[in-house]
């Protein structure tokens, strides 16, 4: 089971773990602004990152608004991944407690 982190518990994650930060939003709102060091991680991407990655390193994924990732987070439990978290409000969320990038 994926777990679901606020943007707070989050932030300390992505600064205290080696973390895959996996945007699942649509390339161009991903191209427009997302979270520093994400992954674009569309639906046709999926497949292979779950062949390719390594099931045990933690994954943290987001959307908008966090409906979307969870769907995305079950389905990489699914394929054997770990330690899978959810972030909760999305990126609409966090871009109000913390500044976006392009990268």
């Amino acid at each position: 089971m994926y777990k679901q982190l606020d943007c707070h518990d989050a932030a300390e994650l992505l600064k205290n773990h080696n973390v895959v930060l996996a945007d699942v939003r649509d390339s161009e709102s991903y191209q427009n602004e997302h979270i520093p060091n994400a992954i674009h991680l569309s639906m046709s991407k999926l497949q292979d990152f779950c062949l390719q990655s390594d099931k045990t390193s933690p994954v943290l994924v987001y959307c908008h608004h966090g409906i979307s990732s969870q769907s995305a987070a079950q389905h990489l439990v699914d394929q054997g991944f770990q330690d899978v978290y959810s972030l909760t409000g999305g990126y609409e969320l966090w871009k109000k407690h913390y500044s976006s990038t392009k990268d």
